[in-house]
């Protein structure tokens, strides 16, 4: 198996109510992206987020009214992965979830994108990879100022599947831009709704009363074009002659239309949710592996990154079974907070079908749940500093599950 990282830098009260400062929260993060390149993790991925979550609390609709503190501190992403690239020697580094929607929108995130890798390709030696996975974003209050929001009272009652359409055009504006394309609104895929892009009869049906009403559409038809979200005329990006090679794009979403339509344009890859069930997982690998973009080789499952939390308890002093059950603690407390942080934004019913993506214990019980739990080919993103702001004990879990617990999954490599 393949192993990287995850870092959330989420500045919020880990289980014993303790909240760093910003500062702190970024020099715990580079302390750990230094260990990380020095173990041997294979991509370190930086969650993105923006705009402040306790503010959005103030909102008329807010959309993590219970969640303490702020999700994540890294609001720019190519400013923290120079930074990463800079302190390392080998390790690639992503983004894990940049959203396209955000900051401007595809054009601009494309722009950035190629800005960046025409410096870091500079030296014809480099060649670490710049690894975007993008989605709609996090949370949608992030995205409401950049525009996406209904416009009319058609779009209101198609909201819930119409964000989803608005991503879709995105992604096609986004990815066209990084092939060095010229780009218009005119040639982007039209928006186009029907009873397939909704939950129930009754949704559609409330969309199409809207449109009777507002565009004087008749109340029969079987299909609503919606106008481009994104109009511009002829673009191109620059700069445009940036090294491709070194950049691969992860689709953060289990659409399953979208990731067979995003490989139309070029390879990308996809994340799985953090509790996606398992049959999500083999049926998305089924499906990239028909619909993978011949460019980007023939499909791999440890190109859908798998991520765990990791609870991992080495700690000097206790017996084996000492650290099981002080892990399954630590696991316990850090869950109950993450999940109450939560209350209200996600559906109960995922969670009951989700599999479970914690392991837990000592260095041999969490080798066999890994052992266990995933396909020898699979690769996995290991989250260590999920609610813990105790850097010195997370470094501790990374190097012990490197040098411990990957050697025993791995066959002592």
């Amino acid at each position: 198996m393949e192993f990287d990282i995850f870092f959330s830098i989420s500045q919020t009260p880990d289980t014993t109510g303790y909240t760093p400062s910003e500062t702190e929260m970024f020099s715990n993060f580079f302390d750990q992206v230094e260990l990380a390149d020095e173990l041997g993790f294979g991509v370190g991925w930086v969650a993105q987020a923006h705009l402040s979550t306790e503010v959005q609390k103030m909102n008329s609709k807010p959309v993590v009214p219970h969640y303490p503190g702020e999700v994540g501190l890294c609001t720019d992403f190519f400013q923290v992965a120079r930074e990463m690239f800079l302190r390392t020697k080998s390790m690639d580094v992503g983004s894990a979830v940049m959203s396209i929607l955000a900051s401007g929108g595809p054009i601009a995130q494309a722009e950035r994108v190629g800005s960046f890798l025409a410096m870091h390709g500079m030296k014809p030696e480099e060649s670490r990879r710049l690894h975007i996975g993008f989605s709609a974003g996090r949370f949608e209050f992030m995205a409401r100022p950049y525009g996406i929001i209904p416009r009319d009272g058609v779009e209101e009652a198609a909201w819930p599947a119409l964000r989803g359409q608005i991503f879709a055009e995105a992604s096609e504006i986004f990815l066209r831009l990084l092939n060095g394309e010229i780009v218009s609104s005119e040639s982007v895929s039209p928006t186009i709704l029907s009873r397939d892009n909704f939950r129930s009869d009754e949704d559609w049906e409330a969309v199409k009363i809207a449109a009777e009403g507002e565009w004087g559409l008749d109340p029969d038809i079987e299909s609503i074009k919606i106008p481009n979200r994104y109009n511009f005329e002829e673009l191109r990006t620059i700069p445009k002659d940036w090294r491709r090679e070194l950049l691969n794009l992860v689709l953060g979403s289990h659409d399953k239309k979208l990731q067979i339509d995003v490989n139309k344009f070029r390879p990308v890859q996809v994340f799985n949710l953090s509790i996606t069930p398992p049959h999500i997982i083999e049926e998305t690998h089924e499906r990239l592996t028909r619909s993978y973009h011949p460019d980007g080789g023939t499909w791999k499952r440890s190109m859908m990154p798998r991520t765990i939390m990791v609870f991992l308890n080495d700690e000097d002093g206790l017996s084996e079974e000492e650290q099981n059950i002080a892990a399954l603690g630590e696991a316990r407390a850090a869950l109950s907070t993450y999940w109450n942080a939560l209350e209200g934004t996600i559906d109960p019913g995922k969670i009951e079908n989700a599999t479970d993506n914690a392991v837990i214990g000592g260095v041999e019980r969490v080798s066999e749940q890994i052992s266990e739990r995933f396909h020898p080919d699979d690769r996995i993103m290991c989250w260590f500093d999920f609610f813990n702001h105790d850097s010195e004990r997370v470094m501790r879990d990374m190097t012990a599950f490197m040098t411990k617990v990957v050697p025993k999954i791995n066959g002592g490599i």
